[in-house]
């Protein structure tokens, strides 16, 4: 009998409506659409308008939409990990309601939260799971309503974030398919750079923290991208050199969405051409837990079964890492 992996074997995904252009961003904040495209690679975003609508919302569309696409009968699955930096509430888990509303009534669910490495670090989870076989399939969604912690007049951060939502499924493989290694770091330096103030344990909401717009995603800019940019390449490259694997041996890079000089940092230090590299930032921004889900959303059709995959993420905290994967179907 061969070892038993986890691996992927369907995806969905979600993003809402809205679009809001850089365009129209130049109407709200000091800012220019060539400014935003040059150093960042956005064009647009999309954002949740809905009433009453927050990050169960996206995440349960994106989940319908890979349980339809698969067929999947939702009683079948063990587990729903909800990846996200913005639940619907605190306490109450957003990935149980969740999985109450698409069905999955023997579940068990919880939320994971390690901001933009979240759907990263959740992959680690779902397939620590299923490589121990006590569960069959295991659902992971990474999503993010940003649009409710974002200033939309802070020209730093509302350039950046958009909302969105990606499902994945694990289960166990005998071909040697699925996640084959991980290398997952955090450095508790990194929540003075990136962070919200108010809210939390250490300075709950007040009619003060309110006034002072602490309940909004504050980003030390500079410091935070010279992390990202030398820490996602650093684990990127330590991933391939660990598993032997050349340029020529990868057919994907999966790169957290942030910024595309940090994506093409990524890539130069792996040797990765840019037509190996997924995008999506240009339509999207970062949907920080979305991002990796939806890459694998938009580019299912074009994944072919034993390629390898190699995901790398940074996020606030600061946590980072990579991962190599052995893709197990032909989309």
């Amino acid at each position: 009998m061969n070892k038993l992996t986890a691996a992927i074997t369907a995806v969905g995904g979600y993003i809402p409506d809205f679009v809001l252009s850089n365009k129209v961003l130049e109407t709200m904040v000091d800012t220019t659409d060539e400014w935003i495209t040059t150093r960042t690679g956005i064009k647009e975003r999309r954002l949740l308008k809905k009433e009453g609508a927050g990050t169960s919302y996206l995440a349960i569309k994106a989940a319908e939409d890979l349980i339809a696409k698969r067929n999947l009968d939702p009683k079948e699955i063990d587990m729903v990990l909800v990846a996200s930096a913005t639940p619907d509430m605190p306490v109450a888990a957003t990935a149980t309601y969740v999985a109450s509303e698409i069905g999955a009534t023997n579940a068990f669910s919880y939320d994971l939260q390690a901001a933009c490495s979240s759907f990263l670090y959740g992959m680690s989870t779902a397939a620590a799971y299923v490589q121990s076989g006590r569960y069959k399939k295991v659902l992971l969604i990474g999503a993010d309503k940003m649009s409710s912690i974002i200033d939309y007049t802070d020209r730093t951060t509302c350039i950046i974030f958009g909302d969105g939502a990606g499902a994945v499924l694990f289960e166990p493989n005998e071909e040697g398919l699925g996640l084959q290694d991980e290398y997952l770091r955090t450095d508790g330096i990194g929540r003075n750079f990136l962070k919200i103030d108010a809210g939390g344990s250490i300075l709950p909401a007040s009619e003060e923290t309110l006034k002072n717009k602490q309940h909004f995603v504050f980003q030390d800019g500079k410091t935070v991208f010279k992390f990202a940019v030398s820490n996602m390449a650093d684990v990127a490259g330590k991933i391939m050199e660990r598993n032997q694997l050349g340029h020529e041996d990868v057919h994907w890079l999966v790169p957290h969405q942030a910024n595309k000089r940090i994506i093409d940092a990524t890539s130069k230090r792996m040797g990765v051409s840019d037509e190996k590299v997924m995008m999506n930032i240009e339509r999207y921004g970062n949907t920080t837990s979305g991002t990796l889900p939806l890459l694998l959303w938009d580019y299912e059709k074009q994944l072919k079964k034993g390629d390898n995959l190699v995901f790398a993420a940074f996020g606030g905290g600061f946590t980072w890492g990579s991962i190599y994967l052995k893709w197990a179907y032909n989309g």
